[in-house]
């Protein structure tokens, strides 16, 4: 072989080497990440740092599809979306975004943050053992209605009917609305529902609380309310409405009082779970958790905004007051 012929294929191997491990390099594996709202939302840096514990990192090991649904009906096309680009593992943020993904497919894992028991809708066969392609947390936000109900009796205890903001579209619409009359009969206060899917609805529901002279105001467990706090919080503010919410996000941005689940860390947890199934565990094994800790908490400037003077019971319990 001549010299130059030589150096030509030597050349030529060396090329070939990198595209080589290149090819037997795996490819990085992609989260369908199915949400109510917007990518602004508060949960997903939380998520972010739950997979960042569990080794991933989004653009260096691991890739996200993100979809945002603006409301749930876009949840169906959004999950079967995901499931044609065979992500590795969805992540669910809301019961009809699970339920969307369910129906697209059965081999996905799948990792879910509901507000409801999901062997209820068949998500999982039992908490400990969930069995199939789901798992996931379950933050507790319907079973708290009633007692978010007593503690709005406590700090308006003068007002005679509360109204209830519902999503008609939530399939755990009918359960709210019965936990919260009877939690309102059980305080002896009537209950007046209203029901808003969209934004023009949650200006409407405000404008007849104040139409009806209703004198408080609970906000249900929702996703899509979630998404909306900004407008809900304001719109109560503008008509002096004291309110209720059911997470931290609420009042850190001027709501009134909030009781429920600290969603940030459970979007952690959801973030690790994700992470776990990654690396190879099943959802099948990896019980569905729920919180063990609940949080009061009280807008103090927006109390006195309003002209409420806060008891002092209601204080001593708050894990944390805003000023």
């Amino acid at each position: 072989m001549k010299r130059r012929e030589f150096i030509t294929l030597l050349g030529g191997a060396a090329a070939a080497w990198p595209l080589a491990a290149r090819a037997q390099q795996p490819a990085m594996p992609v989260i369908g990440y199915l949400v109510t709202g917007s990518p602004g939302g508060p949960m997903l840096p939380s998520f972010h740092q739950g997979l960042s514990e569990a080794g991933y990192v989004e653009g260096k090991n691991v890739a996200i599809e993100y979809r945002f649904a603006e409301d749930y009906g876009q949840m169906p096309a959004m999950a079967a979306d995901l499931v044609r680009r065979h992500v590795a593992v969805i992540f669910a943020g809301s019961t009809p975004a699970v339920l969307a993904a369910k129906a697209a497919t059965t081999t996905i894992p799948i990792v879910f943050m509901i507000g409801d028991d999901p062997v209820k809708f068949g998500l999982v066969a039992s908490l400990n053992r969930p069995g199939g392609n789901a798992t996931g947390i379950n933050v507790v936000a319907i079973a708290l209605e009633g007692k978010r109900m007593g503690t709005l009796r406590e700090l308006v205890p003068t007002v005679a009917t509360v109204a209830a903001l519902v999503n008609p579209t939530n399939p755990n619409v009918e359960k709210q609305s019965n936990d919260l009359r009877q939690a309102a009969q059980a305080v002896n206060r009537r209950l007046h529902v209203l029901s808003a899917s969209n934004e023009r609805e949650i200006d409407a529901a405000f404008k007849s609380l104040i139409q009806q002279r209703i004198g408080a105001l609970a906000v249900t467990g929702d996703t899509f309310f979630a998404t909306h706090r900004h407008q809900i919080v304001t719109l109560a503010a503008h008509y002096a409405v004291p309110a209720m919410y059911q997470r931290r996000d609420f009042t850190e941005i001027g709501g009134l009082i909030s009781y429920g689940t600290d969603f940030r860390q459970m979007a952690r947890q959801s973030g690790s779970y994700v992470g776990r199934i990654l690396k190879g565990e099943k959802p099948s094994d990896l019980p569905v958790m729920q919180p063990t800790k609940f949080e009061l908490v009280i807008n103090l400037k927006t109390a006195k905004a309003l002209g409420l003077d806060v008891p002092d019971k209601l204080l001593a319990l708050a894990d944390e007051v805003i000023e």
